[in-house]
Formats: structure tokens, C-alpha cells, sequence
């Protein structure tokens, strides 16, 4: 698991079952399954209880790259959070499981008229984000940084 706690551990009590009365729901995660697509409007989002999820970028006549695996309570999905609330990139479930499934326009919403709640979300998606760039730029040095040359003998 990439982030340190999941999403709704992050949420205080009182919050937290507002957020999921309001605005969640337990969903499968089919094998195969695409839950979302880059480009498409970007309406909800997910913590997945259990199975995996890729997160894949369209590589324009080529398979589509595997950005990340994702799986029990990873946050999946952010652009819900940032207009124009469209996704940057695709998910592929890999590994069937549950997930809970929130509607990004009643979180919206939610957020804006519960500040404890609206900085709870806003602060542990923006950690996420953080953590997942990093985590990206060291597969990058890995992949594409300088080689440490070996000593001369």
C-alpha cells in the first residue's frame, strides 16, 4: 500500500459517516473491467476494499502503459477533485475485489459545506498525490537516470 492510512481513516467520525450515507456505495470490481477511461468525465472515484486496479496512460498505437498498481485501500482516482474534472489517465481492475465508490459531485459538495470534512479530503488526496509523484520519479531515475559507473580498478 502506497499511502500511509486509507482515505477514511483520515476522515473524523462525524464526517466520515455523513461521507458515506451521502455519498458511497460498496461496488464490485470485475476482472477486466475498465472503471474508467483518460479523457472521460471524470464523476467519481474509489477506495479499493480488496482486488487490484492498474492505472495505464494510451500510448497512441501501442498497448496502454501501466502507470501503477493499486489495491487494498488505495485511493483511486483525483481528478474528480480539480476541474475540469476530467481524467488524465485510464484504470483496468487486474484482480476482482470490492471497492467503495463515491460521486464526486455530492463529495464536491460535502466538502464545500463541511470544512472539516473539505480539509480532511483535500489534505489526505493531496498527500496521495505527492506520495505517487515521488514514487513515480524514482521509477523514472531507475529507468532513464545516469548509470553509476563502475570503479576503475
Amino acid at each position: 500500500m502506497s499511502t500511509a492510512r486509507c482515505l477514511l481513516d483520515a476522515i473524523p467520525p462525524e464526517s466520515r459517516a455523513r461521507l458515506l450515507d451521502e455519498a458511497a456505495r460498496e461496488v464490485p470490481l470485475v476482472l477486466d473491467a475498465r472503471l474508467f477511461e483518460e479523457g472521460r468525465r471524470a464523476d467519481r472515484f474509489w477506495v479499493i476494499r480488496s482486488g487490484q486496479v492498474e492505472v495505464d496512460l494510451h500510448v497512441p498505437g501501442r498497448r496502454a502503459a501501466v502507470v501503477e498498481t493499486l489495491g487494498r485501500d488505495e485511493l483511486l482516482g483525483w481528478s474528480w477533485l480539480f476541474p475540469p474534472h476530467v481524467w488524465h489517465l485510464g484504470a483496468h481492475v487486474i484482480q476482482a475485489g470490492r471497492a467503495v465508490e463515491f460521486d464526486a459531485a455530492a463529495v464536491r459538495s460535502l466538502c464545500d459545506a463541511d470544512a472539516v470534512l473539505g480539509r480532511a479530503v483535500y489534505r489526505f488526496v493531496a498527500e496521495t498525490v505527492a506520495e505517487r509523484l515521488h514514487g513515480t520519479r524514482q521509477r523514472l531515475l531507475q529507468l532513464y537516470g545516469p548509470r553509476a559507473e563502475a570503479p576503475e580498478a
